[in-house]
């Protein structure tokens, strides 16, 4: 049984990031909708009301609680864009030196804007990452 509010649905994902009142951060969006849909061979859902997650998988905690969340995803916020890689990341110190203006936290990346960043970079640091997230959530 899911404990997590935050669920897949069948909302429209281009309809949702159509609400984007900057249309730099919106053109962003659709164009990381495209990488990431390329990375992973998954259509882009939305996840609540503003994740857009691609592919998923099932955990266990410790606790013994059990559910179900994407593989990778994004979200949109108003002053940056969150991109989330799970795990993984603070072993890419080569890939992130690389990347251009950007900030790390637990599992995510945050960017204002692509023309911030290496797109290259980007690509190859969301693909390492979600290999080795597929494979350690393999059934």
């Amino acid at each position: 049984m899911s404990y997590l509010k935050t669920k897949e649905n069948n909302e429209d994902v281009a309809e949702f990031l159509n609400t984007i009142e900057d249309v730099t951060k919106r053109e962003d969006c659709f164009q990381i909708v495209q990488l990431l849909e390329d990375i992973s061979g998954f259509n882009a859902k939305l996840w609540g009301a503003r994740i857009v997650g691609f592919g998923n998988f099932k955990y266990k905690t410790k606790a013994g609680k059990e559910g179900e969340w994407f593989l990778i995803g994004f979200t949109p916020n108003k002053d940056k864009i969150s991109i989330h890689l799970m795990h993984g990341l603070e072993n890419e110190t080569a890939l992130l030196s690389k990347l251009g203006k950007h900030k790390i936290g637990k599992g995510c990346l945050y960017i204002k804007r692509l023309s911030d960043i290496d797109i290259e970079t980007l690509k190859e640091l969301m693909g390492t990452v979600y290999v080795s997230m597929k494979s350690d959530n393999a059934s």
